[in-house]
């Protein structure tokens, strides 16, 4: 991946426009961007409307006290792996 690359800002609209996206692609509806084919994968095209539905669920009723800490535990790791590389 080249390092110059502009990426869209990260807003929760990105994210899910990127998980649908990712979904038509798995259900052969749209062709893969790296190689121009559509190609069917009902499996990955479940998992990323699994992922959908479990942002939504989440989004509904909130993170549950062991949900958060993960989330702020593996960010804090994570920032700090991608800082000591920067």
């Amino acid at each position: 991946m080249d390092e110059n690359m502009q990426l869209p800002e990260v807003t929760f609209s990105t994210f899910i426009l990127s998980l649908a996206s990712s979904t038509l692609m798995h259900l052969g509806e749209v062709p893969n961007p790296d190689t121009q084919q559509k190609e069917k994968n009902l499996l990955l095209a479940k998992h990323s409307i699994d992922l959908l539905t479990m942002l939504e669920e989440k989004f509904r009723t909130g993170l549950s006290a062991e949900e958060s800490k993960l989330l702020q535990d593996l960010l804090y790791e994570v920032r700090i792996k991608f800082v000591q590389q920067s």
